[in-house]
């Protein structure tokens, strides 16, 4: 069937725009089924709340947030669903990512429960072990906690280990213990 040119263009540009309409109402489908089970992410503290820095900045790419365990079902809330450029440094407060286009993510130390490499979570798949995953708890809406994996792939391949180490150390650092009133100054 030979369609005149003007025709044939216009029906391929309704096609396209009808594809990209799908993949729109499918991405903010993801983020509201998302939003409840996330909740409220942590904020960035003030530098100083960050505390001493673990490590240097390293670079790689924020690849993608998932439901803990299941490297598929990411999570689309906010702006988690986004993949970015980003730089990951570890703080005695936690982990922060500052993410190029998007929102920058901090997992503070009380959140965190490991990191470990993996070959492939949602968004990307490399072969081997090259992604480093971050485990941690975010409340929900509702209050319930809800397990997260969120996948880093590092510009270096040695600053994985490097990463992991750092963050292993933060999660088995007991927590400060409160200021002993005995040796509190009294105010006069």
């Amino acid at each position: 069937m030979n369609l005149p040119m003007p025709v044939a263009v216009g029906l391929m540009l309704a096609v396209g725009a009808l594809i990209l309409w799908g993949m729109w109402r499918g991405w903010r489908g993801l983020a509201r089924r998302s939003e409840p089970r996330v909740g409220a992410l942590p904020t960035l503290p003030d530098a100083a709340a960050l505390g001493q820095a673990r490590t240097a900045p390293i670079e790689g790419t924020y690849v993608s947030t998932t439901g803990a365990g299941d490297w598929l079902d990411r999570v689309g809330a906010g702006d988690l669903g986004f993949r970015a450029r980003a730089v990951v440094q570890v703080h005695d407060a936690g982990v922060q990512i500052a993410r190029a286009g998007a929102t920058d993510l901090f997992i503070p130390v009380s959140a965190l429960d490991g990191a470990r490499l993996t070959s492939g979570i949602a968004g990307k798949y490399v072969g081997g072990k090259g992604i480093v995953v971050l485990r941690w708890t975010t409340l929900a809406a509702d209050g319930t906690p809800t397990a997260l994996d969120t996948g880093i792939r590092t510009l270096h391949a040695a600053d994985r280990s490097t990463l992991i180490d750092a963050v292993t150390a933060l999660v088995a650092t007991p927590p400060p213990l409160p200021p002993d009133s005995h040796n509190l100054k009294e105010s006069e």
